[in-house]
């Protein structure tokens, strides 16, 4: 994958601090889906992904906090159980 070729990215966090949580919330909200609680999809190249990983870095303590992202592949299977947050239908490309 090139520099600047977007990618499907599963971007997960675990944050100590209410206000903390609320900031890296708020700004995960901008850039991707909510997927689950502490769980967001990201459509994002390389190079945005180490803006936004940077950016969240920003906001969070990594004594106490825990933010990773994961690139999916491409053609990566899937399976859900239970009661999704998003509709069934809902495919993310």
């Amino acid at each position: 994958m090139s520099l600047h070729q977007t990618a499907s990215w599963l971007v997960t966090y675990d944050i100590a601090h209410p206000r903390r949580l609320a900031r890296v919330f708020k700004h995960l909200k901008k850039e991707g889906i909510p997927m689950q609680y502490s769980v967001f999809a990201v459509e994002a190249s390389n190079a945005k992904m180490g803006t936004l990983m940077a950016h969240i870095a920003t906001l969070i303590d990594a004594r106490e906090d825990d933010v990773r992202a994961y690139r999916l592949p491409e053609n990566g299977w899937r399976a859900t159980l239970g009661d999704a947050m998003l509709p069934e239908d809902l495919w993310l490309a």
